[in-house]
């Protein structure tokens, strides 16, 4: 889901500081959730955790990530999908991690507006803004 996050801000041109600011912030997202479901914390930091991340969010050949892509330059889910001819496991992803994130109470903004958005409740540049508007919070990771 972080990737196609990650697809929209490149397909709105918000820059790499953005985009960097987005994979930042989806880091302890991703480590609460996984955790909150068993497993460690460690694991988010190696090569199947935050290797895994990165290589989704930044290549152009990742499915998540061209799905938002093709969501910033408005074109709509089945469409994209179409056009993939493969599976985005971002998509049917969504569903599933907002009924656990709202079941067990786990923050998941970035995630959330992804939901949104897939779901067709709000646009590519409402999902931005709404993330843009919450409130600072420390730029610490209070996992550990």
């Amino acid at each position: 889901m972080i990737a196609i996050a990650v697809g929209v801000c490149d397909g709105l041109n918000l820059g790499t500081n953005a985009k960097a600011a987005l994979i930042t912030r989806a880091v302890p997202e991703v480590i609460r959730i996984g955790t909150h479901l068993g497993g460690q914390t460690e694991t988010f930091f190696g090569l199947s955790g935050l290797g895994d991340m990165l290589a989704t969010c930044t290549s152009v050949l990742s499915r998540n990530y061209r799905v938002g892509y093709g969501l910033a330059e408005g074109k709509n889910l089945e469409q994209i999908l179409a056009e993939l001819g493969s599976t985005a496991e971002g998509v049917n992803t969504a569903n599933v991690l907002i009924e656990i994130a709202n079941r067990e109470e786990i923050p998941v903004p970035i995630s959330r507006q992804v939901h949104r958005l897939l779901n067709g409740k709000i646009t590519p540049q409402e999902a931005v803004e709404a993330l843009m508007e919450r409130d600072l919070k420390p730029e610490v990771c209070d996992l550990f």
